[in-house]
């Protein structure tokens, strides 16, 4: 039995030149033995053939309010009947419709009538994908709990290069298998998790940081939410992202705030995860005043942080398990086996600065899991929300 064997799965399709893939994405969910129902908007039939998603499908397109002898489609009767509503491919324009309630045809109607989780894939060329309406409507869905299926980089329709590709139908999938297969896998399952910088103050006004944006650990703790555990994220400072209103939010500033935030909490833990990226040295006096430019240097002294990972390795319990992060610029493996050994973890996600499009601030990350074992399971590039299900899957699967 599939996870989505006797799902009922929603198709929104909106008129992008994507909208092509989606027969093949009702294949793929009909032969895991899903519904599959189709909802599309008048222009996207200009790019797939209703009758083609009709015999796919084995049920009848629903394209307009009312049929042709005058019958009435209810979004209403639509919107109750899905598990699952998937909009694919979500254009800029069905992105701006869905976000601020324009409804003006039978997708939006049904869309703002589900009842059911929302999942939202958007495509569209590079300059509308990074337009500022396009990225605030993406986050007003996430707002109300819409799920982003974030869209690839790769080659568009254009011809330029860059972010807007479409997620591929096999993605789409893989989500949906993993929302219905994963969504009760952590049920009664506390986690904590840690994410983004930590700033190391020099006086008021300057700090020591890095360039961590924290995507990487708020989607592993949005994940984990998604799958049903009771999670805690331990946060330093980062720019304004959708997070889980599930998940409980502890806000930090430094590796001291950090280390004390963390530790507060380990004890009633099941899995902790520390993918924060925290400063190993802070300066040793912080001025209570801002430094005046005098002299031709400055030297500023430095001091070791506690480590925070260490320091949970030593206390954790048998029955806890401990993932590190570890991100290298040279003897990537050597240097990730060595940090499980000595700081007693149950494994490690290492990502490499020499991994086009991976590490920090990107929307992807390429990592390798590794086990206490010294097992090694590298994923792909892949977008960082895809990939937080694909790492707990694994910790959940190896560290047992």
């Amino acid at each position: 039995m599939t996870s989505l064997q006797g799902k009922n799965i929603l198709l929104g399709i909106s008129a992008g030149i994507a909208a092509y893939k989606i027969a093949n994405l009702v294949r793929l969910l009909v032969k895991k033995q899903a519904n599959v129902k189709v909802v599309m908007s008048e222009n996207a039939k200009q790019f797939v053939s209703p009758l083609t998603l009709s015999v796919l499908s084995k049920n009848k397109i629903y394209d307009t309010f009312y049929t042709t002898d005058n019958q009435w489609n209810s979004h209403v009767e639509l919107g109750l009947w899905a598990d699952a509503m998937v909009v694919a491919p979500a254009t800029a324009n069905t992105l701006a419709k869905m976000a601020n309630g324009i409804c003006d045809n039978l997708l939006i109607a049904t869309y703002l009538s589900a009842k059911c989780p929302v999942f939202f894939a958007p495509t569209m060329d590079l300059d509308m994908y990074k337009h500022p309406t396009s990225t605030k409507n993406i986050e007003t869905l996430q707002s109300f709990g819409n799920q982003l299926i974030a869209s690839n980089y790769g080659e568009l329709a254009s011809g330029l290069i860059g972010e807007g590709r479409m997620a591929e139908p096999e993605e789409i999938l893989t989500r949906l298998e993993a929302y219905f297969s994963d969504n009760q896998m952590l049920v009664g399952k506390k986690v904590l998790l840690t994410a983004g910088p930590t700033y190391e103050n020099i006086d008021p006004v300057r700090f020591v940081g890095n360039y961590s944006s924290g995507k990487m650990g708020i989607a592993l703790a949005n994940a984990a939410a998604a799958m049903g555990a009771s999670v805690e994220l331990v946060l330093g400072p980062v720019s304004q992202q959708y997070i889980d209103p599930r998940v409980q939010v502890i806000q930090v500033r430094s590796a001291s705030d950090m280390y004390k935030a963390v530790n507060e909490r380990f004890t009633y833990m099941d899995i902790a995860i520390l993918a924060a990226a925290v400063a190993d040295y802070t300066p040793k006096e912080k001025a209570e005043h801002k430094i005046k430019k005098s002299g031709e240097n400055l030297i500023l002294e430095l001091v070791k942080t506690k480590d925070i990972l260490a320091s949970l390795g030593q206390k954790k319990q048998p029955h806890q398990k401990l993932i590190g992060f570890a991100l290298e610029t040279q003897n990537e493996l050597d240097n990730a086996k060595d940090k499980i050994l000595r700081k007693n973890l149950d494994a490690i996600v290492l990502n490499s600065l020499n991994d086009q499009g991976a590490g920090f601030a990107t929307d992807t990350n390429k990592v390798t899991f590794i086990t206490a074992q010294m097992e090694e399971y590298p994923l792909p590039l892949k977008p960082k929300t895809e990939l937080a299900y694909e790492i707990i899957n694994l910790i959940i699967k190896y560290c047992k």
